[in-house]
């Protein structure tokens, strides 16, 4: 142990510590001079890329509209949800029955007709017609059922309407 610390107070220690020290201040300083380099050559070609224009800062504004588009679509897409939701509420589904009320009068000149929401929530209308005046009567649906007495029309009309069959 005593060799190691008489070693370390010698001039031979301090003459290889001094070059050691010089030797990487030299590769410090070259390393320095080739980070100049490549940032020059960087700089190069990324002017070269973006013809004549700074690439990064090219980069940086292309970045900067797709964040901005990307917060847009998020506007859009929360805006359509809630169109799609009052949709449903809007009238989609129709069932029409054309039908002979009475006997006498000849052609099928009554109906019935079914207007609903994707909820089957709306109304059914009931036309009778009669040589000497029209009734039409406007009874309410909900859940797919009205709470007054519907005729098989009414009901057929309904149906056709939930099940979106084509008259």
């Amino acid at each position: 142990m005593d060799i190691f610390f008489n070693f370390l107070r010698s001039d031979i220690f301090l003459t290889i510590l001094f070059f050691a020290v010089i030797i990487l201040f030299i590769l410090y300083i070259t390393s320095v001079i080739n980070l100049k380099k490549l940032r020059v050559s960087y700089k190069k070609f990324m002017n070269k890329l973006g013809n004549g224009e700074n690439f990064d800062e090219m980069l940086k504004e292309y970045i900067k509209k797709v964040n901005t588009v990307e917060a847009k679509n998020e506007e859009i897409i929360s805006y359509c949800k809630v169109l799609d939701d009052n949709m449903k509420k809007c009238t989609q589904k129709i069932g029409i029955v054309r039908y002979n009320a009475f006997k006498d009068t000849g052609s099928d000149l009554s109906f019935s007709l079914a207007i609903l929401d994707d909820y089957n929530n709306g109304v059914v209308l009931n036309g009778i017609y009669a040589r000497d005046c029209s009734n039409i009567y406007a009874k309410p649906v909900e859940n797919g059922i009205s709470k007054y007495v519907l005729s098989d029309e009414e009901k057929e009309a309904i149906n056709r309407a939930i099940n979106n069959v084509k008259q």
